[in-house]
C-alpha cells in the first residue's frame, strides 16, 4: 500500500525542518511527510501528490506566510486533499483568526507555536488527527463484503450495525453492481438467504443475525466474569461514561449494549456544542474514544445483547439477556437512554428500513447521492442529520410540525441550515400517508394552517421525532412514569415508592442499588453533556452504595 502523506508548511527555514524532522521521526515509518516554504511550492506539492495517488493525511501549515497565509493554503488544498486533516501553527495574536477557520474552511485545530516539548505538545494532538484520518480512510484491503438489496431492511440492519461498531464493509447491490451479482452467483445464493456477509477469515454469512454477525467478527457477546462490580445496561454516552470512572477506579465493570457504542448520540454527524471540541466531532467519534478508554482501564463490552429483565438476589442483581445467559453484578447502572418515537402514519411501518429510517448513519447519507430526502424532526438531531444528508441529496426537505426551528434547535444549526442552497425548511407540515411497492416511493403530506395535502415522490424518509425511553425490558421491576422513564432519588420517597429507612441517593432507582444515568431517567436535560456528567455521578453513587452492603 502507498503510504499517506503529511505536509508541512513554514516559509521559516529552520522551523520547517524542525517540524518536518519532529514528524518523520515519529510517523516516518507509516507515513511520507513531505515539506515545503510557500504556500505555492506546498500546492505544487500536493498536484504531484495527487497525480502519484498518493493520500494526504494531514496538511501541517503555518499562518503567517508572505504572498499567501495558511488558511488561505488550506482553503485552496481542499479540491486536491478533501480528506485530509489540516492543522494551523499559529502565534496567540492569531487565535480569533484560526477560530475562525474552524467554521470557514473545515480547520481541524490550531496549535500555537512553539511546540516544544514535541511528545507533550505537538504530538499528542498528532496522534489524535491522524487516528481521525485514518478511521475515515480505512485500508479496504480486508474489508468485510455485504451483497444484498438496496432496499432490504435485513441488509440495512447490518449495515448500521458493521458502521456502528467500526467495521470497514463495502456494500454491494444485486441489482445495480455486477460485482454483487458475480457475488451472489459464487455463493449460490438464493434471496432467502440474502444478505450475504463475506468475512476475510471465515465462512460466508448467510442472512445472519447481529449476534452471529458479532460472534463472526469477534466481537464480545459474552460476559467473562461470573460477577461484577458493577453492570451497566447501555452503551451510549452516559453508559459509557460510567465505564470509564468505574473502571479506571477498580470496580470490576461489564457494558450490555444490543446495538452499538454511542446510543442515539451515535448517530449524530456532528456534536458541535460538547465542551472541549471546538471543531466538534461526530457521535460515532465520540462513541469510538470512550469505548478505547474504558477499554484500556479494562472495562467489559458485551455486543448484540438484548437485556429482557432484572432480578434481584439479595445483595446480587441479575441482569437477564434474551435467549439466554445472565450477568450478575453487586449493582447495576440503567443507561438505556431514548430512541425516536415512531410516527403514527397507516402503513409506515411496512417500509422501516425500505426508504423509512429512524436516525440516520453516514453509509444511509453517502447512498442519497443525487436523491431527494425528506426528515422529519425540529431538535438538534435533525438538523444535524439534514446538513449531513445535504452534503449528497439533491435536495433535503425538513419538515416541521411547528411554526418555526428557533424554538426547538439551536442558533448556530438554524443559520447553517437556512444557508444551505438545497435545504428547505417546511414548518407546519406533517406526514399524514405513504404508498410503495417493496419500499418507499411517495409520502402525502399536509400543511396544517392551509389544510392543503401535497403527494410527493419520495424514496427516503429519515424521522428524528420525539423520544421514547427503552424500558419496556425492566416490566414492573422498577419505578417509572406514564411514559416509561425510570424515576430516581427523592422523587421515590414523595411517591412513597423507596423501600429503605435511608433516603435513596439522587440517582438511584426504587430497587436499592440500582441507578439510572441519562436519557433515561425522569427529568435529565436530553443532553450529551449532561448525559457524561450524570454516568459519572453514578458510579459516585455506587460506591456509596457498595459501602453499605
Amino acid at each position: 500500500m502507498t503510504k499517506p502523506a503529511i505536509l508541512t508548511v513554514d516559509d521559516d527555514p529552520m522551523v520547517s525542518a524542525a517540524i518536518s524532522r519532529d514528524l518523520r521521526r515519529r510517523y516516518g515509518d507509516d507515513y511520507l511527510v513531505v515539506k515545503a516554504t510557500s504556500g505555492a511550492q506546498a500546492l505544487a506539492a500536493l498536484t504531484k501528490l495527487a497525480l502519484r495517488n498518493q493520500p494526504i493525511a494531514l496538511i501541517a501549515t503555518d499562518q503567517r506566510m508572505p504572498g499567501m497565509t495558511g488558511i488561505e493554503l488550506l482553503e485552496r488544498a481542499r479540491e486536491q486533499a478533501p480528506t485530509a486533516k489540516y492543522l494551523l501553527l499559529t502565534a496567540y495574536a492569531d487565535t480569533d483568526v484560526a477560530i475562525k477557520a474552524i467554521n470557514d474552511i473545515g480547520l481541524d485545530y490550531y496549535l500555537l507555536k512553539p511546540w516544544d516539548p514535541p511528545e507533550d505538545q505537538l504530538f499528542p494532538v498528532v496522534d489524535d488527527l491522524l487516528g481521525d484520518w485514518q478511521a475515515a480512510n480505512p485500508e479496504h484491503t480486508s474489508d468485510v463484503r455485504v451483497v444484498g438489496n438496496r432496499w432490504s431492511d435485513r441488509a440495512h440492519e447490518i449495515k448500521t450495525f458493521l458502521a456502528r461498531n467500526h467495521v470497514p464493509y463495502r456494500w454491494y447491490d444485486v441489482e445495480r453492481d455486477a460485482e454483487g451479482q458475480r457475488l451472489r452467483d459464487l455463493a449460490d445464493a438464493s434471496d432467502n438467504d440474502l444478505p450475504l456477509v463475506l468475512v476475510p477469515e471465515g465462512d460466508t454469512l448467510r442472512a445472519p443475525s447481529t449476534i452471529d454477525l458479532a460472534s463472526a467478527l469477534g466481537l464480545r457477546t459474552r460476559a467473562e466474569q461470573p460477577l461484577y462490580d458493577v453492570c451497566i445496561v447501555g452503551g451510549g454516552p452516559a453508559g459509557l461514561a460510567a465505564a470509564v470512572y468505574a473502571a479506571s477506579e477498580g470496580l470490576s465493570t461489564v457494558i450490555v449494549e444490543r446495538e452499538a457504542p454511542g446510543g442515539q448520540a451515535g448517530l449524530s454527524a456532528a456534536i458541535e456544542n460538547y465542551l472541549g471540541f471546538p471543531r466538534g466531532l461526530t457521535g460515532s467519534d465520540l462513541a469510538a474514544r470512550a469505548v478505547a478508554q474504558a477499554s484500556r482501564f479494562g472495562a467489559e463490552m458485551v455486543l448484540a445483547r438484548s437485556v429482557v429483565g432484572l432480578e434481584s438476589r439479595g445483595p446480587v442483581h441479575a441482569v437477564l439477556l434474551e435467549e439466554s445467559g445472565e450477568i450478575e453484578a453487586r449493582a447495576v447502572i440503567v443507561a438505556t437512554g431514548v430512541s425516536y418515537r415512531s410516527l403514527d402514519v397507516d402503513g409506515l411501518g411496512d417500509f422501516t428500513g425500505r426508504g423509512v429510517y429512524y436516525g440516520a448513519t453516514a453509509s444511509e447519507a453517502s447512498q442519497c447521492q443525487g436523491d431527494e430526502v425528506y426528515i422529519v424532526g425540529a431538535a438538534n438531531s435533525a438538523g444535524q442529520a439534514a446538513l449531513n444528508l445535504a452534503r449528497y441529496a439533491k435536495r433535503v426537505v425538513l419538515l416541521v410540525r411547528g411554526e418555526t426551528l428557533l424554538t426547538s434547535m439551536s442558533r448556530y444549526l438554524v443559520d447553517k441550515i437556512s444557508a444551505a442552497p438545497n435545504i428547505e425548511i417546511r414548518c407546519r407540515t406533517e406526514v399524514i400517508g405513504c404508498g410503495g411497492d417493496g419500499h418507499l416511493e411517495s409520502l402525502s403530506l399536509i400543511e396544517r394552517s392551509a389544510g392543503r395535502v401535497e403527494e410527493v415522490q419520495a424514496s427516503w424518509l429519515f424521522v428524528f421525532a420525539g423520544a421514547s425511553p427503552r424500558t419496556d425490558w425492566l416490566g414492573d421491576s422498577l419505578v417509572r412514569d406514564g411514559k416509561g422513564f425510570v424515576v430516581t432519588g427523592p422523587e421515590l420517597v414523595a411517591m412513597d415508592r423507596w423501600p429503605l429507612p435511608r433516603p435513596p441517593y439522587a440517582l438511584e432507582t426504587s430497587r436499592p442499588g440500582v441507578f439510572a444515568a441519562g436519557d433515561v431517567r425522569l427529568d435529565s436535560m436530553k443532553r450529551v453533556a449532561s448525559a457524561v456528567g450524570e454516568g459519572a455521578m453514578s458510579v459516585y453513587l455506587v460506591h456509596r452504595y457498595l459501602a453499605t452492603i
